[in-house]
């Protein structure tokens, strides 16, 4: 008896989850991803391994976004580094030497890893997806930039349930990045103020557009 319970209750459990979340491709759930998501924060942790094989290089911080192109994403360790996009400027602030470093975002946000966090969601026009297959628990999608200039070769996206859980980008020089979310949450109500930044005063601002501040 309490072994037919329990599988009315995992039956049940599949149900309330809903087919797209449990059975769907990574191609179709990073879709989902990407259409219901407007905003999210929580916490990441990277990894970058050269190609010669050194000692692979970690850091771990935390992240807040707005679609289209609002995000804040904070290095805490092993050094402490900012990086702000307000929708029209990128902004970095290097805390240790105080110098802070402003861009234009553009168009280019729409062919980098960046735009499936942070982009405005059209995933076909900027990337070739394919699927990667289940592994680890998770379901994949390779993607590929269709413009040339976007920093990365290729990029696997990791997800289960619709949300994405972990992302690996090799670069045009063989160096592989790896990032972790070991917490995410969809949607939360965030704080405008968090994706516009002011330059220190003292602060060395080098680069492009740098007469105006975050707005």
């Amino acid at each position: 008896m309490k072994r037919v319970f329990a599988g009315a209750v995992m039956a049940m459990g599949l149900l309330l989850a809903g087919p797209a979340s449990w059975a769907a491709g990574g191609v179709e759930q990073l879709r989902q991803f990407v259409k219901a998501t407007r905003s999210a924060e929580g916490e990441f942790e990277q990894t970058v391994l050269a190609k010669s094989g050194r000692k692979p290089q970690q850091a771990a911080g935390s992240f807040a976004f707005s679609r289209p192109g609002k995000f804040r994403w904070e290095y805490q360790m092993p050094y402490q580094q900012l990086l702000v996009g307000d929708g029209e400027r990128l902004w970095i602030w290097d805390r240790d030497l105080n110098q802070v470093t402003v861009k234009r975002i553009g168009d280019a946000l729409g062919a980098t890893p960046a735009a499936i966090l942070f982009g405005s969601g059209d995933l076909e026009q900027n990337f070739e997806l394919a699927e990667g297959g289940d592994s680890e628990g998770l379901a994949w999608v390779e993607a590929r930039p269709r413009q040339e200039g976007s920093g990365f070769e290729a990029m696997r996206i990791g997800l289960a349930g619709a949300q994405v859980k972990r992302m690996e980008m090799r670069d045009n020089f063989g160096q592989t990045t790896t990032v972790l979310f070991p917490r995410f949450v969809l949607n939360p109500p965030v704080d405008a103020g968090r994706f516009r930044f002011t330059p220190p005063t003292g602060a060395d601002v080098i680069g492009d557009d740098t007469s105006k501040g975050g707005r």
